[in-house]
């Protein structure tokens, strides 16, 4: 059958990934299904259902802080287009990106550094209790370890850059960070990553949130 609502689509594709995920002997953890389904949902790769790392009671913690309204930050403008605005609007909560702001491009070439790591600087100095979900650059990664290291508590990190320079290096370093310091971390090990899965991983985490992982409760009916 050919499939052309939104939500018809969605529920065949995720009943799809279960019984993939089965034929290969996964059955996903209760607390984090949800992230991992929407994640190979976005990208049709079910290796997300390995290489996806959570530290304890990440996903709840998430959830919680956007249920708290707490600021959801990315590194990439591509990362923040995909963040469901309905879900964040219903939880009160915003979403921004610093890597554009003049002054972030400014301050990195005087620093010769990357904007990448001063949007993070910048978002834990004005919103120290944020959601930051990174799916590019891996100095926004280390950058957010030393962070964590001087005393930076954010809500949740979302490690998620793709790619062959600094990417394994630089989530591997994060999820230590953020184990040794008690800060929630999903993770992608390896290379694989991306923006669009970075924004899956929060949308996963907003629908949970708002009541919405039903497509029907975002007004998708098929």
């Amino acid at each position: 059958m050919m499939h052309t609502k939104p939500g018809d689509i969605e529920r065949t594709s995720l009943s799809i990934i279960r019984r993939e995920l089965e034929a290969r002997g996964i059955v996903l953890p209760e607390e984090t299904a949800a992230v991992v389904k929407r994640v190979i949902h976005a990208t049709a790769d079910l290796d997300y259902a390995e290489n996806l790392r959570f530290t304890d009671g990440a996903v709840a913690r998430g959830v919680e802080a956007l249920r708290r309204g707490r600021t959801l930050v990315t590194d990439t403008n591509m990362a923040l287009a995909g963040v469901s605005k309905p879900a964040l609007s219903k939880l009160g909560g915003k979403a921004l990106c610093l890597m554009a702001e003049p002054a972030v491009a400014a301050e990195a070439r005087e620093r010769e550094t990357t904007r990448a790591a001063v949007s993070m600087e910048r978002a834990l100095a004005e919103y120290p209790d944020a959601v930051l979900a990174v799916g590019n650059a891996p100095t926004a990664l280390l950058k957010i370890a030393e962070l964590l290291e001087a005393g930076s508590r954010p809500s949740l990190v979302i490690g998620v850059p793709v790619g062959f320079v600094n990417v394994v290096e630089s989530k591997e370093r994060l999820l230590a960070a953020c184990r040794r310091c008690g800060v929630p971390a999903i993770v992608a090990l390896g290379r694989k990553g991306g923006s669009n899965v970075a924004a899956a991983i929060c949308n996963a985490l907003l629908y949970t949130a708002a009541g919405q992982l039903d497509p029907a409760s975002r007004g998708w009916q098929g």
